[in-house]
């Protein structure tokens, strides 16, 4: 299958390109470049065994993704172009209303102008809010805290809309939880540009003596050590449950589920750092500072439904995680740039 990979050049992009082009696909990958790099889509066909072509076009400009949709003639489109940073989204949600849900308004756009009926989009477990339980399931009521949960769950409501709107659109919404690690060769991870506003990048980068230490934002939450738990899932296994979505598509339009990725299993602030250390074989300083905005104690996933509708499981652990995200983060102690 043809797909257009929005959003290809980044963390999550460059991996699913990767996991398709191993699995028979012909990826295309279209980027602004403002948070990503062309290295990685360089690398990511290396890795794939197959030249991947670059379109470097903002995700709002519907006619140049519907120039690319026809150019390359995709059959499917993954949507994981947006800002993504909580913190950031509560400082400016004018930002993050624009370029999440004006980008997608016009990928849904470009996709019915060009005759492209199938979507997977990269969806939060942000739209949850404060869960009543855990782990949560897709049932659970979506009430997000923070303005980037807000326009993931815009977004979803859009497509949802879109697809019941008569055509033959057909989506999958994947919530994701916390995507971490890398590609085990080394040659893709995750490269924040400035400071990083995610744990793993983070720890990463105080592990390589970028940074001095790691902020801890809270100590007191209502977890076993005070810290906030998350569940944290190999960003290979994501791109994997990617090209599964795909598969899972070919049913017809109407519908757009959705499906939490993740392990089922949550570990805390404290346990990543531990971990990492292992991994790394040196420690991790860290500093206790105040909650963060937005935030919430406890977030893991049932992936039960994934399992059924995708035959997909995560398969690594936190240990694998920690151990590629350090494999990428030492051979390149300054992210792409260094070339």
């Amino acid at each position: 299958m043809r797909v257009l990979v929005l959003g290809g050049a980044g963390f999550l992009g460059s991996h699913t390109l990767v996991a398709l082009a191993e699995a028979g696909h012909a990826p295309v990958a279209l980027d602004n470049l403002v948070n990503a790099s062309a290295r990685a889509v360089e690398r990511a066909a290396g890795l794939g065994g197959r030249a991947i072509p670059l379109v470097v076009a903002d995700v709002r400009d519907a006619a140049a993704l519907e120039r690319a949709l026809r150019e390359h003639r995709a059959e499917a489109v993954i949507h994981f172009a947006a800002l993504k940073a909580v913190a950031r989204s509560v400082r400016e949600p004018l930002e993050y209303f624009d370029n999440n849900v004006g980008g997608t308004v016009a990928v849904l756009r470009a996709m019915q102008q060009a005759g492209v009926e199938r979507l997977v989009f990269s969806s939060s477990a942000t739209v949850y809010g404060v869960p009543a339980r855990v782990p949560i399931a897709e049932d659970a009521p979506r009430g997000a805290v923070n303005p980037y949960g807000h326009t993931k769950h815009a977004c979803e409501l859009l497509i949802e809309d879109a697809c019941a709107a008569g055509g033959r659109l057909a989506a999958l919404l994947l919530r994701y939880f916390n995507p971490v690690g890398a590609h085990p060769s080394g040659r893709l991870g995750e490269d924040p540009r400035g400071t990083p506003d995610n744990l793993m990048p983070f720890v990463s980068q105080v592990a390589v003596g970028r940074r001095p230490w790691l902020p801890v934002f809270g100590a007191d939450w209502p977890t076993p050590d005070g810290t906030c738990v998350r569940d944290y899932l190999h960003v290979m296994d994501l791109a994997e449950a990617h090209v599964a979505a795909l598969g899972a598509l070919e049913g017809g339009g109407g519908r757009a589920p959705a499906l939490n990725l993740g392990t089922g299993r949550g570990h805390s602030v404290r346990e990543v750092v531990a971990e990492f250390e292992r991994a790394a074989g040196r420690p991790i300083p860290t500093r206790v500072e105040g909650r963060r905005a937005g935030d919430v104690a406890v977030l893991y996933a049932d992936c039960g439904r994934a399992a059924q509708v995708l035959g997909w499981r995560a398969r690594r652990d936190l240990r694998a995680m920690c151990a590629d995200a350090w494999r990428f983060q030492r051979e390149n102690p300054s992210g792409y740039a260094a070339g």
